[in-house]
């Protein structure tokens, strides 16, 4: 089996919900993480990472929304709201600096255009943990992934207004 992701609250291809949206700069939504599960990760993974990278953001360098290190392997799933203070993320693990500013889940805000695609990632990890603070950028955490990677799983979502 090839390891995938996949969530209660987001469909591959469909539109974002208006539950995973922000709540300013314009848009009106419940800005609550997603519920995400995956499966068949590859072996030797002893931790995950989860993102939310929109690459379409009028940046030059994307968006970073949502950014979860040091995931136990054993945890394979982050429940609706773990990442907006609901509670349930595992013991240890960090968010990370989103482009908002803060180190929790941002929903989607992108200005008027075409729609963006949100992209969910789980990495999975050879290391139990890597270095990565509540202060740490997604660039950092992005150089910690790669460095060292066991392999990926996306699911791609899209939104605009």
């Amino acid at each position: 089996m090839a390891f995938r992701l996949y969530s209660d609250d987001l469909k591959e291809g469909q539109l974002l919900p208006p539950a995973q949206v922000f709540n300013s700069f314009g848009h009106k939504g419940g800005n609550v993480s997603p519920h995400l599960a995956w499966a068949d990760p590859p072996a030797g993974t002893r931790s995950f990472v989860v993102t939310l990278f929109d690459p379409d953001a009028p940046t030059g360098s994307g968006w970073w929304h949502w950014l979860v290190a040091n995931i136990p392997a054993s945890c394979l799933s982050l429940p609706r709201g773990s990442g907006s203070g609901q509670g349930g993320l595992p013991a240890g693990a960090v968010q990370a600096r989103n482009d908002y500013g803060s180190s929790n889940f941002g929903g989607a805000a992108p200005p008027p255009g075409p729609p963006h695609r949100y992209i969910f990632t789980v990495h999975a990890l050879k290391l139990p943990h890597i270095d990565v603070t509540a202060d740490s950028s997604g660039a950092m955490l992005g150089f910690m992934v790669t460095m060292n990677s066991l392999g990926s799983a996306l699911l791609t979502t899209r939104y605009g207004v």
